[in-house]
């Protein structure tokens, strides 16, 4: 892909997420949604409509969610448990862990309205560590998608999956970056933009911003790659280790803290197999000021200005 994406048209993930789930629901009697007290913010409500027999509403309960729906997997149900992915990873973490990733449960956690989504809201509705928790815990792939197509993708490979997994539904639109018909494979990344300079990882809403920082820094003559890496967990490393092969240094960029998520998994596996000059870009490990979600983003650097800022850095670091 080339060019910038900043004028594009916008589109919602919530959409494409109820949409998908409700085209599942009509072909396979055994999904089923449980909430908590979220139908409108997790638009629910036309799913609630035409299936009101398969929404589950357990009321502001997470950890009774995810136990609900562990024993409706358990049954034979293929439930979607859907939250605020701040109250869904932060209240349920032990069932989350034991309920359903240690039994191996076939439960897809959908993660609403991530990251600064809730802006004024503050911290306490902020979901910036839940890349970092969840990563932590084994046998759950974490998938964020970045556009509504990727969001269909990833909900049809989770329904397909023997297993549990977390996805982080993004609340605010963004611009189209895969083709309508992308198929979602865990551990798998797609390069967006070409580039032998510096390698931009970036992962949901924060990957047409780099496809701008692309777009701006090629004016200037830096050749950025650009790499959406939906799958944090598991990682795509032959492509993070290609990168640090064949450009400067590479650049991190996620809406979260940067303590344990992207960033931190790059990270781990560079300084272990290939050491490489890195800015993680993200939320320090700080409480964000309160501010909409659109200040936040432009508070800690993750737009397309402070991406290209960071990429020039490692340009000027020297040759590869």
């Amino acid at each position: 892909m080339t060019g910038t994406v900043a004028a594009a048209p916008l589109f919602d993930c919530r959409k494409a997420f109820a949409d998908e789930l409700i085209a599942m629901a009509r072909a396979d009697e055994r999904v089923v949604v449980v909430c908590n007290d979220s139908v409108g913010s997790s638009n629910l409500v036309r799913f609630r409509e035409e299936f009101p027999d398969r929404l589950i509403n357990v009321g502001i309960a997470e950890q009774d969610l995810v136990g609900v729906g562990a024993g409706l997997a358990n049954g034979g149900m293929l439930p979607f448990v859907s939250a605020a992915a701040p109250f869904l990873t932060g209240r349920a973490l032990e069932q989350i862990k034991a309920d359903v990733a240690y039994s191996h449960a076939h439960v897809v956690l959908c993660g609403q309205s991530p990251g600064m989504a809730y802006g004024e809201l503050g911290p306490t509705h902020h979901s910036i560590e839940d890349l970092s928790w969840i990563r932590a815990v084994a046998d759950l792939p974490v998938i964020v998608p970045a556009d509504p197509a990727e969001t269909r993708a990833a909900l049809r490979w989770a329904a397909s999956y023997d297993g549990p997994s977390y996805l982080r539904i993004g609340r605010f639109a963004v611009p189209s970056v895969n083709p309508d018909d992308l198929v979602f494979e865990p551990g798998r990344s797609r390069q967006l933009a070409d580039g032998d300079d510096v390698t931009v990882i970036a992962v949901g809403a924060i990957v047409s911003r780099a496809l701008d920082a692309a777009a701006r820094l090629r004016e200037e003559g830096i050749r950025l790659r650009v790499i959406n890496m939906a799958s944090i967990e598991p990682l795509d490393e032959e492509a993070v280790l290609r990168a640090a092969r064949e450009t400067r240094g590479v650049v991190t960029a996620e809406e979260a803290t940067v303590t344990g998520g992207l960033g931190a998994a790059v990270a781990s596996l560079l300084a272990q197999h290939r050491p490489t000059p890195m800015r993680i870009l993200g939320v320090p490990r700080t409480f964000a000021p309160t501010g909409s979600t659109e200040f936040l983003l432009g508070h800690f650097g993750l737009t397309a200005d402070g991406i290209a800022a960071a990429a020039r850095q490692l340009a000027g670091d020297g040759p590869r």
